[in-house]
């Protein structure tokens, strides 16, 4: 059973924008992060590592509690490591063993890319790298489609065709549940931003891979057990490649954190272990 750890909450000043952030426990810094996701969705696994670990969870920035100033400034990789680096900076508690999943993954290989430094193990969870795919031209064009059709109006619409070129396959009644009910005004607000300002900086992202070959951190490639033909199953098989490591297997798929965090979090604490 996961026992709840209240956390404390704060916000820190960054150049353009104010970053909503959670600190949880004691002991050494771990970081948690999505993109688009928000705290709130690493909860759970944040939980049951505070008996352990100090562990921040943050709004990436522009979602949800993490204002930013220019809602028309797209949100890249790069920006959000920044906030990261901030973040772990003003905790003055580094260097940290990062988790970053889907876009979150981008935010914590950025970091480890300009500051090094600051992560002393680097966890990349299914990171949606379409650059690294030889059908990289297919998989932009049908992003583009993605983003048209949110700016169009068909938000339904555009889940559908991003669930479909992530080859996620949901129940419809759970795809109806989230995604075409009554939703309120953060709710939408969030689905533009990452549509809008998050969805192609991030998946048109290219990584130093000499950078991350070179980095005193340690970078690890997560891929979920269940994540099998997924897209994000793909991209990450392809940067371990190109890194020549191995890469590692968390319980779940694409979301495993969230949908398992008890064997998420066992799973994690054996990686670390390991490190």
């Amino acid at each position: 059973m996961t026992m709840t750890t209240a956390p404390v909450t704060h916000m820190l000043n960054v150049p353009g924008a104010h970053l909503y952030y959670e600190v949880r426990g004691t002991g050494p810094l771990v970081v948690l992060v999505g993109a688009p996701m928000d705290a709130d969705s690493f909860a759970p696994l944040a939980d049951l590592l505070a008996d352990e670990y100090t562990v921040l969870t943050t709004d990436p920035r522009g979602i949800k509690r993490s204002r930013v100033d220019d809602r028309d400034r797209d949100s890249t990789p790069e920006l959000r490591a920044d906030d990261l680096a901030r973040l772990i900076t003003h905790l003055d508690a580094g260097p940290a063993i990062a988790l970053g999943s889907s876009g979150g993954a981008l935010t914590v290989l950025a970091l480890v890319q300009a500051h090094p430094e600051l992560v002393s193990t680097a966890i990349a969870h299914e990171p949606p790298l379409n650059e690294l795919l030889d059908d990289r031209a297919e998989l932009h064009a049908k992003t583009e489609e993605i983003i048209a059709t949110h700016l169009a109006g068909d938000t339904v619409g555009a889940w559908r065709k991003f669930l479909a070129l992530a080859n996620i396959h949901m129940p419809d009644e759970v795809f109806q549940a989230m995604f075409a009910g009554e939703r309120d005004a953060q709710a939408e607000a969030d689905d533009h931003f990452q549509h809008a300002h998050m969805l192609r900086p991030s998946t048109r992202w290219v990584p130093d891979l000499g950078l991350l070959r070179s980095a005193s951190s340690r970078v690890i490639v997560g891929i979920g057990e269940e994540s099998g033909a997924q897209l994000c199953e793909r991209t990450s098989e392809a940067l371990a490649a190109a890194l020549d490591i191995v890469p590692t297997r968390f319980p779940g798929d694409h979301i495993g954190f969230a949908h398992a965090p008890e064997s998420f979090a066992t799973r994690l604490r054996e990686v670390l272990a390991d490190s």
